[in-house]
């Protein structure tokens, strides 16, 4: 019988791989709370029509990626993309955004049906950063900063930079749109097949064009940047100055329109050179028009998302993993030769209850002694307790051993072991 194999683009995380998720999700966590965001969780599944009323028909995500099927009621359902729509729904669905103000944080899985390629999955981990209720730039600045310490606390600043850009209004877009049709109908013959396919549903999409030769055919192409409004322009050069107050180094990139049909005013990429084509690390914008879109009243609003993947790949490529990222053990409990295992394993309970948030690892499963003793030192513990047989009526001891070249063991009885542990822990340093 044939072995049954993951799904093509959706990646187990093994056992070696999870302490750098684990401290990537650590350190944003800690960080997003001290800002004040709260944490939101939504299902992995929505109604189909959500992301297509959000993203826009006329996009790859929707037209090429999204997993989508009807179940048994005829319900036409998708696994969800990307987490901003998710978002939406779930705070206007549950009365958190009229007349609110809401900072909102999530993580989890994300879907897409493309071509799997290193840094990019069919199932993909994504952390979002929402704020809703707020117009000014000074919450868009603050999207920003969130993401500019980000890097710092993981040690990358050197390895990204910012890109930002201002899109205008929905009417500044319709209105460059009408402009850049108008240009490109002149060149359809050159465009790439997708390209021309975008022309007359979505010519604005012609800017995402991967294509080297469009590519090349836009440098001639009207810019955005000739019809965004007075309005968008006075924003954007105030969340400009905001970033400079801060410190925030950034690029003006006047083609930077993101794939995401929401976005208006202010969007930005974080961008990296250290990982090939797969350039973006980060993204967001301002999309003020999105709840009206699914059915809320008009509620400004403002986010990001960067991708678990893309970001771990990063950290490894720039040689920033914490030393510390594969300690998993501190402390291993194992028995002597003709030790009844009841005491072993109570033992280590104890100890797990006196010392919260010590890690120690009792060494089952029998054996020769010599055999555990080996297990204990190829464990990355620090140290191991070893349960000797009970003296008689005396009281009982256990040796605690160093697991270090030198292995030095000390007797010590099992009612100072705690203390003893402390002590050990405390001048005896993690192994990486």
């Amino acid at each position: 019988m044939s072995k049954i194999q993951a799904i093509r683009g959706m990646n187990d995380i093994l056992p070696a791989e999870t302490p750098t998720w684990q401290y990537i999700e650590q350190v944003t966590q800690g960080l997003v709370q001290s800002y004040g965001y709260r944490e939101i969780r939504f299902p992995v599944l929505e109604q189909s029509q959500l992301f297509k009323r959000s993203i826009g028909e006329v996009t790859d995500i929707v037209e090429k990626e999204m997993y989508s099927f009807a179940d048994r009621n005829g319900d036409e359902l998708s696994l969800r993309p990307e987490g901003t729509a998710g978002c939406v729904r779930a705070a206007e669905q549950h009365g958190l955004l009229y007349n609110q103000q809401q900072r909102l944080w999530y993580r989890g899985p994300m879907f897409r049906h493309e071509r799997p390629q290193k840094g990019r999955y069919r199932q993909f981990h994504q952390v979002g950063i929402e704020s809703f209720g707020m117009a000014g730039p000074d919450i868009d600045a603050e999207i920003i900063l969130i993401s500019a310490a980000l890097w710092r606390a993981l040690g990358l600043s050197q390895s990204v930079r910012l890109e930002i850009n201002n899109i205008g209004t929905a009417a500044d877009r319709k209105a460059f749109g009408a402009a850049l049709m108008t240009f490109l109908q002149q060149h359809e013959a050159d465009l790439d097949d997708d390209s021309r396919r975008r022309l007359l549903s979505n010519p604005l999409r012609v800017l995402d064009s991967k294509v080297p030769a469009t590519q090349a055919l836009l440098v001639d192409a009207p810019s955005l940047s000739e019809f965004v409004s007075p309005d968008t322009t006075a924003h954007y050069d105030t969340l400009k100055q905001l970033l400079r107050a801060n410190q925030v180094e950034f690029v003006e990139n006047p083609r930077l329109v993101r794939g995401l049909d929401y976005y208006n005013n202010m969007v930005f990429e974080w961008i990296t050179d250290e990982l090939g084509a797969q350039g973006t690390v980060c993204a967001g914008g301002r999309y003020d028009s999105l709840v009206a879109q699914l059915g809320g009243r008009g509620t400004p609003a403002v986010g990001l998302a960067f991708g678990m993947e893309r970001l771990v790949l990063l950290m490894e490529a720039a040689g920033r993993l914490p030393e510390s990222v594969n300690q998993v053990l501190d402390v291993t409990v194992l028995a002597s030769d003709g030790v009844d295992t009841e005491q072993m394993l109570t033992l280590a309970e104890q100890l797990r209850a006196s010392l919260p948030g010590v890690r120690i690892m009792t060494l089952c499963g029998g054996g020769k002694f010599n055999s555990q003793l080996k297990k204990a030192y190829n464990s990355g513990a620090r140290v191991a307790v070893i349960v000797d047989p009970a003296p008689g009526t005396d009281e009982q001891t256990v040796r605690l051993r160093h697991l270090d070249d030198e292995g030095r063991t000390e007797s010590i009885a099992v009612s100072g072991i705690v203390g003893a542990l402390t002590r050990v822990l405390e001048t005896v340093p993690a192994t990486a």
